[in-house]
Parts: C-alpha cells; sequence; structure tokens
C-alpha cells in the first residue's frame, strides 16, 4: 500500500514492517503495546535502554492524528520514557520525534548518563560505526534483560497512573 509522505508517496513504511513483524510475534525488539502505540528497543543499544514509541497508525505529523489521540499518544510516551528512566536509571532523558529517515510518527527515548560521551551533546553526533558496532546491536541476551527491565518499570508506571486517575475520578465525583 503506497503512503504518502509529503510531496511524494512510497511504497512502503520501515515503521509499519516493523509493526506488522509485532503482530505477527516476530519482532525481537517488542517489549509492549499501549493504547496507542508500541513499545520497543532500538536496533542499537550502545546507549542502553534506547527505546522507541511506534505510532499504531500510519500518520507522518503529529498533527495528523485527532485530537484525543494526539494527547493520549502524548501521554503514553511520558509515560514510556517516564519507564525508561527509572528502568535505565537515567541523569537525563533524551526525547526526539524526527521521522527523517523513517515518515512515520515515532520517538527516540535515549537514557542519558553522565559522561556516556566525550562531550556532552545529542546522541547523533556519535559516529554511526560507533553507535551500530557489532557488540551493541541484536545481542539476545542483553535484550531479553533490557526488555524485562523495562517492561517492569513500565508496570509500576503504569499502576502509578492508573491510582492517579482512580483518585481524580473519586474527586470528581463530589
Amino acid at each position: 500500500m503506497p503512503f504518502k509522505e509529503g510531496n511524494y508517496v512510497t511504497k512502503h513504511c520501515l515503521i509499519c514492517d516493523r509493526i506488522k513483524l509485532i503482530q505477527d510475534n516476530k519482532n525481537p525488539y517488542f517489549v509492549r503495546e499501549l493504547n496507542t502505540g508500541y513499545v520497543v528497543l532500538g536496533d542499537s543499544q550502545y546507549f542502553e535502554g534506547y527505546t522507541l514509541f511506534l505510532e499504531k497508525h500510519h500518520v507522518t505529523e503529529l498533527h495528523q492524528l485527532a485530537p484525543a489521540e494526539k494527547l493520549a499518544f502524548l501521554e503514553e510516551m511520558s509515560l514510556v520514557q517516564e519507564a525508561c528512566a527509572k528502568a535505565f536509571h537515567a541523569d537525563k532523558m533524551n526525547i526526539e520525534l524526527l521521522g527523517n529517515g523513517d515518515a512515520h510518527v515515532h520517538w527516540h527515548l535515549f537514557p542519558r548518563h553522565n559522561g556516556d560521551t566525550a562531550q556532552p551533546g545529542p546522541v547523533w553526533w556519535t559516529p554511526m560505526d560507533v553507535m551500530f558496532s557489532d557488540d551493541v546491536v541484536k545481542d539476545m541476551p542483553r535484550l531479553n534483560r533490557l526488555k524485562t527491565a523495562l517492561s517492569a518499570a513500565l508496570d509500576e508506571v503504569l499502576k502509578v497512573r492508573a491510582t492517579e486517575d482512580g483518585v481524580k475520578n473519586l474527586n470528581q465525583g463530589d
């Protein structure tokens, strides 16, 4: 199915391909399905805990989502980044919605640690051959450990959120 992206049409979407792998239970990076998207670990774990949150629907821009879905997607991304920060003991979180390479709305969530790069700056200043070297790509024991940690942190964050929502709903009933 062709997708319109800006002023051109592409034959397929790599993010949609990855979502299809999730749906077919064949994506080794898959962590959790939420209401608006899928939580997956990044292909490279140079920045340990690098996580993506993929919008379920193929849209190329955040503003293309219906208002309620957009707000829900942003809220869930916030919860995923909180879980990511907790699971991987981040000193700082870098959060990006780019889409220049894969034009399907998805968030990049990078747990950062003091001194994780030679000089302070965005992750993209790290050379690609370093970021995607063989020792940080598709190490299944490491991926499984990271998925377990992120899933447990998501459970914790979502439980707190559900409790907060319950208290808010009780207070609104007064």
